[in-house]
């Protein structure tokens, strides 16, 4: 079987924008949290999420793409295009068609969908500008980058929610080892939305103030948008270009709670953990580092937890278990592509982020969860897991290299 490793980063978050910047604000604990500026929020209880306030896509994208396109796609045009050059990729490095993209998403390009909401309540249907109604469908994030960079290979858009970044990067990674694909594009983008916003008030699951995933006083997530992608490709094929190589993939696991529609179950969380553990033929006690999906709802993490020490046992004491939502917020289908580059960063520099917001410890959710601030150690082995609506799980294993 082919060696599948992740030669480039791209990532636009509300902490910074490129892996060097994000990377340094997240193990310096920084919160993306801010007061929300793109819509009113008056007539809601909670005012807060993790906008990014100094994206301008015509730094990264060529300005006559970005007219065409919605929050969502150039925030993944962007991270595309900022993997694209990390990974020093040239335009003879892959053959077009042997070059493909798998992205995830949960809302996709929701703002169009409000804008042709607001055009038609106002003024009726055939006052829509039909400019905007191919921007929104959701396969638009794949195709966009498709033409943007000029990839001819397999191309897919995967909605499976808040772990679509996970489900992303694992279709890519098989698409490689089955020989249908040399290079892949794969990740995850969400841009903030009125629409989400609402969908999560109406659910009483979003914070007034801030994110405190496993802390005993934990009152919500927080919406968030952002985007993270990486480059796929043979150890073979990156050695001999002389790519960076931050992680290599062992494998992935999914599973299906089939539980309940918004509420997380820990048994079908841990079966993605076991399936993802046995693929990649890693015993627990040889994980390093968990990146939790810890959103900070009682549920979830309550849940999460549950499901981590059924996996690892007595060994749950001695493992490292974060969540960096809590400084970025949910950024629903760009998460656990985020959290992916997280583990690749971690890996890199043997340093594990923090969970910051941390104060009282729950007994539901006794776990090291690196309070507060990042803790140097080695890290060979890095978990990725996710959870989402419809109860979807997966779980991404990646080694140093």
């Amino acid at each position: 079987m082919k060696r599948i490793v992740i030669s480039g980063i791209g990532v636009i978050s509300s902490i910074g924008i490129g892996k060097d910047a994000f990377w340094d604000a997240l193990i310096k604990g920084t919160s993306g949290i801010s007061t929300i500026s793109s819509f009113d929020t008056s007539v809601f209880s909670t005012h807060k999420g993790g906008e990014i306030k100094d994206f301008k896509p015509e730094q990264y994208i060529d300005p006559a793409r970005v007219i065409q396109a919605g929050r969502a796609s150039q925030l993944a045009m962007a991270a595309s295009q900022l993997a694209y050059t990390d990974s020093r990729l040239s335009s003879g490095a892959c053959a077009p068609e042997r070059f493909g993209l798998c992205f995830g998403t949960t809302m996709t390009e929701t703002r169009i969908l409000e804008e042709l909401n607001a055009a038609w309540v106002k003024t009726g249907a055939m006052s829509i500008d039909p400019v905007l109604v191919p921007r929104y469908p959701a396969y638009v994030l794949a195709s966009n980058i498709a033409r943007m960079v000029g990839l001819q290979g397999p191309s897919y858009t995967i909605p499976t929610a808040c772990a679509a970044g996970n489900y992303a990067i694992g279709y890519a990674y098989d698409l490689i080892r089955n020989d249908e694909a040399d290079m892949m594009l794969a990740g995850g983008a969400d841009a903030f939305s009125r629409l989400a916003f609402i969908g999560f008030n109406r659910l009483l699951a979003v914070a007034p103030d801030r994110v405190q995933p496993f802390d005993k006083n934990r009152k919500g997530m927080m919406v968030a948008e952002g985007a993270g992608v990486v480059i796929l490709e043979s150890l073979e094929s990156a050695l001999a270009r002389h790519a960076p190589i931050y992680a290599e993939i062992l494998g992935y696991g999914l599973s299906c709670d089939a539980h309940h529609m918004t509420a997380p179950e820990h048994n079908g969380i841990a079966r993605a953990i076991e399936n993802a553990l046995r693929e990649s033929n890693i015993c627990p006690d040889e994980v390093d580092y968990f990146n939790a999906h810890g959103t900070g709802t009682p549920a979830n993490d309550r849940e999460e937890s549950f499901a981590i020490k059924k996996v690892f046992g007595e060994y749950t004491r001695k493992l490292a278990v974060s969540s960096t939502k809590s400084m970025l917020g949910h950024t629903m289908g760009a998460a656990s592509a985020i959290e992916t580059i997280v583990c690749c960063m971690s890996l890199t520099h043997d340093v594990i982020p923090p969970t910051i917001n941390y104060e009282t410890p729950d007994p539901d959710c006794d776990i090291d969860c690196v309070p507060n601030i990042c803790r140097k150690q080695k890290v060979t082995i890095a978990l990725n897991s996710s959870s989402a609506f419809g109860g979807n799980n997966a779980c991404l294993v990646l080694r140093k290299y």
